[in-house]
């Protein structure tokens, strides 16, 4: 029972997978970083400096301990957007399209060919009709 969760564990998949996230939380931490100490400001310089930036205030004046709760914050939706395409596309440019290169050439290297698409319905009965119209001929 130990050396099958050992095994599983050891498996590439796994240890691929726990690599991952920890690169991932560190790397979004960093992306969290750039865009609320660059963009945010950005944001906020077309933003009400009543409302502590860009958003929609709906009832003017209320606050809580100097929070406003009717204020719908659109420039922490735009970060959050923000955040999420340029983590996304760091992990695709970073990570997919090498692994996707590097995939195709360890096929090139053994010799595997692309896969073949497989025959239609139509191709193969047009096949077998062709096979026993020349089975009745010989």
């Amino acid at each position: 029972m130990i050396k099958g969760f050992k095994d599983f564990i050891m498996r590439g998949n796994v240890v691929e997978l726990a690599i991952a996230v920890v690169i991932g939380t560190a790397f979004a931490a960093v992306v969290d970083t750039f865009v609320s100490s660059i963009v945010t400001p950005i944001l906020n310089v077309f933003g009400s400096p009543d409302n502590g930036g860009w958003g929609i205030d709906l009832r003017a004046g209320d606050t809580v301990d100097g929070v406003n709760p009717t204020l719908i914050d659109l420039g922490a939706i735009v970060n959050a957007l923000i955040v999420f395409l340029i983590t996304a596309a760091v992990v695709y440019f970073a990570f997919v399209v090498p692994m996707n290169r590097f995939t195709e050439m360890q096929k090139k290297r053994k010799g595997i060919q692309e896969d073949v698409p497989e025959p239609t319905d139509t191709e193969l009965l047009t096949e077998i009709r062709d096979l026993l119209k020349a089975q009745r001929q010989a």
